[in-house]
């Protein structure tokens, strides 16, 4: 677990259920975590205690269970993708454009899954996350997620996504940039993600 911003934090996690590494953020001031694996160290970094947890979409549910039995805490999910949690979960719907603690923006941005959402922070300012729409290997450019992942239509949801993240951009303009599948663009973020889309 390593600070990336003033009081946001990032590790990486293996993940055995989908065989790949996946990226978690902890926002140390209103005590929320994003799409959460637990840290290798287990929460030992998350001594300040979890108030809410927010998904970016309803696969990232991840270790969400064990941080509510351990925290009490609760759990967010935008209302498109209550379906998933079938077996007891208690997480609490939101909407897309819904303010959620932590002064945490969200927005649609669907096309690979109705449930995409991305979370645009005031806390602080200039930094959003993104769920799977978009991936980064190491620290390399942007890429979509591959093929496999978008179904029987990858370059429709391609589509989507690049009109979903144009009219984002349009919206917001932001320094850095928090992938659930990556490591975080710390730094120019808004134009990458332009520069992204231009050249997909």
């Amino acid at each position: 677990m390593r600070e990336i911003l003033p009081g946001v934090f990032h590790w990486s996690v293996y993940y055995d259920k989908i065989k790949v590494e996946v990226s978690s953020y902890y926002l140390a001031g209103p005590k929320v975590l994003l799409d959460p694996l637990l840290p290798v160290a287990g929460a030992s970094g998350l001594e300040a205690g979890v108030d809410h947890i927010i998904l970016t979409n309803r696969h990232h549910y991840r270790d969400s269970a064990a941080l509510v039995e351990r925290y009490g805490c609760t759990v967010w999910c935008v209302e498109s993708g209550l379906h998933e949690f079938t077996s007891g979960e208690t997480v609490r719907p939101f909407k897309a454009g819904d303010t959620l603690p932590g002064d945490i923006q969200t927005m649609a941005i669907g096309a690979i899954c109705p449930d995409e959402t991305a979370l645009v922070l005031n806390q602080p300012a200039g930094v959003v996350a993104l769920a799977d729409g978009v991936i980064r290997r190491g620290d390399g450019p942007l890429e979509f997620v591959p093929d496999k992942y978008m179904g029987e239509n990858p370059e429709d949801v391609k589509a989507g996504l690049k009109e979903s993240y144009t009219r984002f951009l349009g919206q917001y303009d932001f320094d850095h940039m928090l992938l659930a599948h990556g490591e975080p663009w710390i730094g120019g973020a808004s134009q990458a993600l332009r520069e992204f889309l231009d050249k997909s």
